[in-house]
């Protein structure tokens, strides 16, 4: 039932997908160009203003994602050209992008086909089962400086640039990754000899550590919460999966807008072809989904303590809180243990 009121939102409207284009690529350019006349005197104003930029490339990936999706423009054809024109600019191959996001919704929540377009995550059995160094290696992976600071960086900066994953299993994808590194080098290049390489990375490294910081964080959120939803393969459903294993991110304004309404992400794995801008409007029209897996901004800073799914309570939780059942059930042992045998 869900997902057919969903599905009656899937259609994109032309002039408004053409607006929102617009009044995301012109700010972006005009902010970009401000920076450029502030850099050399007042450093500072550039760093202010890396942070609107920064919100608008945020904004810029949304579309991306939804050209992704194929449910920006009508058109495959115009979703595909958009899609990879603004993957220079969010520094993402849209084609190996596009691929490896869709085996992401096709396998949300299901333990034995994670991998792929997720954040790596461990259950409560693995976790134990591994040695101490490589415990410590996943201890040091989900700690928030690395997951956001760190991880950003080498998402977008160093992976994108030969993302081997899919690769080798889908060799095709290599000619729109290099088309991808042309037009990133073309620009870095073009935009050097103009106005300076110096002056071009202190403009452009902080609204990329700043936005790809943004949206890991995004992504981050809409799946790793508390109640979230994970199943081994014979009992997970898809559909079931599409609306538990999502988050309902409520943020305010204008975070929402910057953000293109990705918050309503279990609408949006409901049915991935409703466009950004009319995930708000199927919200209101289903109310039961109001309430499923609602975070409110100040509730989401908790979910960076989460790291392991503890099969056993079906939800995920800390490192700490793996450390106070272990000897939960360790003092449980020996006050078994020290119970006297009566005959």
């Amino acid at each position: 039932m869900w997902s057919q009121a969903a599905r009656s939102h899937a259609q994109p409207e032309p002039g408004r997908s053409i607006l929102q284009l617009m009044t995301t690529l012109i700010p972006l350019a005009g902010l970009w160009a401000a920076m450029m006349l502030t850099v050399d005197d007042a450093y500072w104003a550039t760093l202010l203003l890396s942070i609107a930029a920064a919100a608008f490339t945020v904004r810029l990936f949304i579309i991306q994602h939804d050209c992704g999706h194929r449910s920006f423009f009508s058109s495959k054809r115009l979703n595909g050209i958009v899609g990879s024109i603004l993957g220079i600019i969010t520094l993402t191959p849209h084609e190996y992008w596009r691929q490896s996001h869709n085996i992401h919704h096709a396998t949300c929540g299901n333990l034995h086909n994670r991998g792929v377009g997720d954040i790596s995550l461990l259950t409560v059995t693995e976790y134990t089962n591994l040695s101490a160094w490589k415990r410590l290696a996943y201890r040091i992976y989900r700690m928030p400086a690395v997951m956001l600071g760190i991880g950003p960086i080498y998402l977008f900066i160093i992976k994108y640039r030969l993302p081997l994953d899919l690769i080798r299993h889908r060799p095709r994808l290599l000619i729109s990754i290099m088309g991808t590194n042309l037009g990133i080098a073309g620009a870095v290049l073009g935009l050097g000899f103009c106005f300076g390489f110096i002056d071009l990375l202190m403009v452009h490294l902080p609204i990329v550590l700043l936005s790809s910081a943004a949206g890991v964080w995004l992504f981050y959120v809409q799946h790793q919460f508390e109640q979230t939803y994970w199943r081994d393969k014979k009992n997970w459903d898809f559909h079931e999966a599409s609306v538990m294993a999502s988050s309902y991110y409520d943020l305010p304004q204008p975070l929402r807008w910057f953000s293109g309404n990705i918050g309503i992400h279990h609408i949006h794995h409901l049915s991935s072809r409703i466009p950004n801008y009319r995930l708000g409007t199927c919200l209101a029209e289903i109310p039961a989904l109001q309430s499923v897996n609602h975070i409110s901004l100040r509730e989401s800073l908790s979910c960076l303590r989460l790291a392991l799914w503890d099969e056993t309570a079906q939800r995920l939780i800390s490192f700490k809180s793996l450390r106070r059942l272990r000897r939960a059930t360790a003092q449980a042992t020996v006050a078994d243990s020290a119970e006297p045998n009566i005959p």
